[in-house]
């Protein structure tokens, strides 16, 4: 049996509850539904008082909505797994008030950025197992990149289930807690460093006299394309310039251009700045969470 096929079939036993109802937490969610990861029945999201956003999130995914004190304080005293999937300025008092429910091998998986493990341990005033993570937006798709690390507390079952939740959405990787920073400027970040480069291509293909349809289709295929080929042949993003980059042609004649603005060099400050700020954002919100 593959690992894959492990943490599935792990998860169908479980009962998780998503605590919050956002975008990305309908993410997981579709996934694990939909790719047959985990029981709908045993799925049970809340949130502080939205209602109708859990019965849409009922209606569509069979799941089961928690949505009055009663409802909330039994999914999670039942809970093997809680997502916390809320704002980051509502994590402080959400955890607070679960401190005095929480069982020693309930998982914790926060999406919460910036919230680090050692100040949601502070919170809950324990060494509760705590899975912290860092998704993207295309995981809205399937196709996510997620930075995972661990609680020392967190048991080779527990580092399992949550391998199983994100694979159902993407891809992930294991990193040490402080290095989420980093995978935050490369994948959290990321798309949107790509979507910035395809505006001013289709800008450029517009200025050049393309229609705004034609120059965003072919930008559209070209990014999506290149990826591809990447992911596909297993060679370096170098190694694939350089082929296509013919001497004294116009490709080279392009990247020679990217070069002498310090194309390269701007990319790295950007993300070098993207992991200062989410390092300075995460010591915001523990300093916050921690004056209450």
């Amino acid at each position: 049996m593959s690992s894959t096929s492990r943490n599935s079939s792990a998860l169908q036993s479980v009962n998780i509850v998503f605590y919050g109802a956002g975008s990305m937490a309908e993410a997981i969610l579709r996934g694990l539904v939909e790719n047959e990861v985990a029981s709908p029945s045993r799925i049970t999201v809340m949130n502080r008082s939205n209602a109708e956003r859990l019965r849409e999130l009922q209606d569509r995914y069979g799941v089961e909505a928690a949505s009055d004190d009663a409802a909330r304080e039994a999914s999670l005293a039942k809970a093997d797994v809680i997502v916390l999937a809320m704002k980051p300025k509502d994590a402080a008092v959400a955890l607070a008030a679960l401190k005095a429910t929480l069982r020693p091998e309930q998982l914790l998986v926060s999406l919460i950025a910036g919230l680090s493990i050692d100040t949601m341990q502070r919170l809950t005033d324990r060494a509760q197992p705590i899975v912290r993570t860092m998704p993207n937006t295309s995981s809205t798709i399937g196709l996510g990149a997620t930075g995972i690390s661990y609680s020392a507390s967190v048991s080779p079952g527990g580092r399992q289930l949550a391998q199983g939740m994100f694979d159902a959405i993407g891809m992930t990787t294991v990193v040490e807690e402080h290095l989420l920073e980093s995978v935050t400027a490369v994948s959290g970040s990321g798309p949107a460093y790509i979507y910035y480069m395809m505006e001013a291509m289709v800008s450029a293909g517009v200025a050049q006299g393309l229609t705004p349809e034609a120059a965003l289709e072919l930008t559209v295929q070209t990014v999506r394309g290149a990826a591809e080929m990447v992911r596909q042949t297993g060679e370096s993003p170098a190694d694939l310039r350089r082929k296509v980059t013919s001497p004294n042609g116009s490709t080279q004649a392009a990247i020679e251009t990217l070069e002498r603005h310090d194309f390269g060099g701007a990319v790295r400050k950007a993300m070098d700045r993207c992991a200062a700020r989410a390092a300075e954002m995460g010591q915001a919100i523990a300093d916050e969470a921690l004056s209450r």
